[in-house]
């Protein structure tokens, strides 16, 4: 006998509160289309939650229809939209949503993630930071504005959707491995360990597979931390023989496991067996992202082997996957004639109509360490840090971050520096080293190092508030950076296009080394270039003109990199091992192997090369 209208509602209610969506389902389905709301919401969502999702936006869109006012709907139909596949509609629903909710951060927070889904990473990192911005405890919202953020290589942003991430709620796996490589990127191991830990691991047969994921990143979690005895106890939880008889479903966690195998075997330099497991980490990738990072690896292995042919194979496959994912996070990159560094310069006219401000003395002012990336700037920041005068923060974009302040405050860079007042000048600076402290709390009277190879790009910048400032300018034979840039796997979207050909990186170095020379002309910074095949030779030596440059009386303690750098443990760049294994010449003309390769783009490079000193 058929429940009268409020005793259906209330058992409906209840069966909700109990979790009982079946019987929800049921329930609801005596009481017809027409029912009332609240009915129908709770017959949306159980639908929803059982995975009949097709369903479920039928009901949330006939809510929609007879309420149209009411954004919830709108927002719930968006969702189960998204989930069913239906992603134009969700966008049409969620877009909805949001005009009449426009501050409703659960509308912001589902939109992103249907921009996300789709690939949209710009579009998904704004509305997702605006949602974080609405709502600033809104765990999820920050895990996946993050998310974006480490897509496009916004780094400051990441950090600041990660903070205090060691504290939040337990995640479901899958999340947990997302959050702890971007925790691992910002060298909070210890967050990224207990965010591994505490994983919530799925039901059923799914979780052996992700038990062996998570003890593949600890693997990788304590190599990347040059922490190789604890990397070696946790792959004892990942025999080949396990990874090799999952079922074919699980392969991913076969993958993950190959890939903590290889990266030891690198670290113990059996080239060929870590070969051999990046070959079949490749064979399983099935996104971009996963081909570029087991391409980049095995050109590294098989470089190691001087197998130059194979190396730059998979350099090539490598690239193209990441062009893919620059590609998808801003196309406008590869526009023809398109320029991936950011050059802004001032000309001599302009610079004589900069009026003198107050600054800081030599002292008082950073130790800009620049050049172009792997031309050695990781190996001199290590050096200096090793000194007890000096604190390196390891690889920040805080000057060029100032660039973005000014034009944030509607001014122009460089243009307005010439307008800049003594306060606003001491403002800036003040930005900078709030900046600093939060990286270098305990820096105090200690000399700040400020190591970021494209700072060379800033040199404005640098010059209006730190006129006073030593600059050490790295150099490096132009084909062996060209080739070493080749081998990374840049995150920065600029840096993958930039690195996407030989041709277009090689015009990418002389346009920056040209328009370095052009500012350095005019602003006539204090600069001491640091050569790194003379530090290879003879350290000693480079060293001795270094303390005289940046009047160190005692030059010894930076002798000792190679133990600080074990005992710093993380170092972001990709020289994080090299440079704890100290001073090698093996870097030195590696660039010979792949000399027919390099042939086509010697004679862009012969002007420069020539200027810089050295032979072709």
């Amino acid at each position: 006998m058929p429940h009268p209208a409020s005793d259906l509602a209330n058992a409906i209610g209840n069966a909700y509160n109990a979790g009982d969506m079946e019987r929800v389902i049921a329930l609801a389905a005596q009481a017809g289309t027409e029912t009332d709301e609240g009915i129908q919401l709770l017959l949306g969502v159980a639908q929803q939650a059982t995975g009949r999702y097709g369903l479920a936006a039928a009901t949330f869109r006939r809510l929609a229809q007879r309420r149209p006012e009411v954004s919830a709907y709108w927002n719930n139909l968006g969702v189960a939209c998204r989930l069913d596949g239906e992603l134009e509609a969700a966008e049409q629903a969620l877009s909805k949503a949001r005009a009449l909710a426009p501050d409703d951060a659960d509308v912001l927070y589902n939109l992103g993630l249907l921009y996300l889904q789709q690939r949209r990473w710009m579009p998904a990192r704004e509305i997702l930071l605006d949602a974080v911005e609405r709502s600033p405890d809104f765990i999820e919202a920050r895990l996946q504005a993050a998310h974006a953020c480490y897509v496009c290589g916004d780094n400051i942003q990441q950090e600041a959707m990660l903070a205090g991430a060691i504290g939040w709620p337990a995640q479901p796996a899958e999340q947990a491995l997302v959050l702890a490589a971007m925790l691992s990127v910002q060298g909070e191991l210890e967050a990224a360990l207990h965010t591994l830990a505490q994983a919530q691991l799925p039901a059923g047969p799914a979780e052996t597979p992700m038990r062996l994921r998570i003890a593949a990143q600890r693997v990788l979690l304590h190599e990347r931390n040059n922490q190789l005895d604890q990397a070696r106890q946790e792959l004892e939880q990942l025999p080949l023989a396990v990874l090799d008889a999952l079922p074919a479903e699980a392969s991913q966690a076969r993958a993950d496991g190959w890939r903590a195998h290889a990266a030891l075997a690198m670290r113990a330099g059996a080239w060929a067996e870590a070969e051999a497991l990046y070959r079949r980490v490749l064979a399983l990738a099935a996104d971009d992202e996963a081909r570029a990072s087991a391409g980049f690896a095995l050109a590294s292995a098989c470089d190691r082997q001087g197998l130059h042919a194979q190396a730059w194979q998979a350099l090539q496959a490598a690239h193209a996957a990441q062009l893919e994912i620059a590609r998808t996070v801003l196309p406008e990159l590869l526009a023809p004639g398109s320029q991936p560094l950011q050059m802004a310069e001032v000309d001599r006219d302009a610079h004589g109509h900069w009026t003198p401000l107050p600054a800081p003395a030599s002292r008082q002012s950073p130790v800009f360490v620049v050049g172009f990336p792997r031309s050695g700037t990781t190996l001199l920041e290590q050096m200096l840090d090793a000194h007890p005068d000096f604190r390196s923060m390891d690889e920040r974009a805080f000057i060029h971050e100032l660039t973005e302040r000014m034009e944030l405050a509607g001014q122009r860079y460089p243009d307005d520096l010439a307008n800049l007042t003594g306060a606003e000048a001491e403002q800036l600076r003040a930005v900078y080293f709030r900046m600093v402290g939060r990286v270098l709390p305990d820096l105090g009277q200690h000399r700040l190092v400020d190591k970021n190879p494209l700072n060379m790009l800033c040199l404005p910048m640098i010059m209006r508030l730190f006129p006073q400032a030593r600059i050490i300018l790295c150099l490096r034979h132009p084909c062996d950076v060209l080739l070493s840039c080749s081998m990374q796997p840049f995150r920065s979207p600029a840096f993958m296009v930039l690195c996407s050909s030989l041709q277009r990186l090689a015009q990418g170095y002389v346009q920056a080394f040209e328009q370095w020379y052009r500012q350095a002309d005019i602003f006539r910074p204090r600069v001491f270039e640091w050569r790194y095949e003379s530090v290879v030779s003879d350290p000693a030596d480079a060293l001795a003109s270094l303390a005289a440059f940046l009047d160190i009386a005692d030059a010894s303690p930076m002798m000792r990199f190679a133990e600080h750098a074990r005992n710093k443990r993380f170092i972001s760049t990709p020289s994080y091992a090299q440079v704890t294994r100290g001073i090698h010449p093996g870097a030195i003309d590696r660039w010979h192997g792949y000399r027919d390769r390099f042939e086509p783009v010697l004679p862009l490079l012969r002007p420069l090369i020539d200027r810089l000193g050295y032979d072709a």
